[in-house]
């Protein structure tokens, strides 16, 4: 199965698009919007692949689900961006519908959609921002990890216990 297939169904998971006989969205579209969040997500951090994307052709080399190529960093993120790119442009099409009519003892209020599809956004973008923040830091593991500045956490912790410092107002004097 291609990055067509195993990311798509990813993203349809991820919007609840799921039932084949009513898919709100096409495969062309789905499709595309993943070439989008791919071409985003190669922006905001660099991976062992280099992908070549092109949107317009519909292409994504090398293929992230192949297994001679495998990236399931790539994959993951691609795929909970792509859910925020899509869910966000729900968003924008509710907000537009949000109305609320009220004659006499009936009422329609059509703007609590919106405010749902927003929290649902904020919660997948927020996720996305996260998953990232974590490839990021598993990315640099070893750099950095035994260097301890002023503000490192635990050096105050080592100031304190071997310091010659008195905390009630001085120098220990030996």
């Amino acid at each position: 199965m291609s990055w067509q297939g195993q990311m798509s169904t990813i993203v349809r998971y991820l919007i609840n698009d799921v039932d084949p006989s009513s898919y709100k969205y096409s495969d062309k579209r789905i499709e595309t919007s993943i070439l989008v969040a791919s071409y985003l997500v190669t922006h905001d951090t660099s991976f062992p692949n280099d992908y070549q994307i092109n949107v317009e052709q519909c292409l994504l080399s090398p293929d992230p689900t192949d297994q001679e190529t495998k990236d399931e960093a790539f994959v993951v993120l691609t795929s909970m961006k792509t859910a925020c790119i899509i869910v966000g442009s729900e968003i924008k099409s509710e907000a537009s519908n949000a109305i609320s009519v009220r004659d006499g003892v009936s009422s329609i209020d059509l703007r609590g959609v919106a405010s749902t599809l927003t929290v649902l956004y904020k919660d997948l973008c927020d996720k996305y921002e996260k998953l990232l923040f974590d490839y990021k830091e598993d990315d640099r593991a070893l750099a950095g990890k035994a260097i301890l500045g002023p503000y490192s956490p635990g050096s105050d912790f080592i100031a304190r216990t071997h310091s010659d410092y008195d905390f009630r107002g001085g120098y220990f004097r030996y």
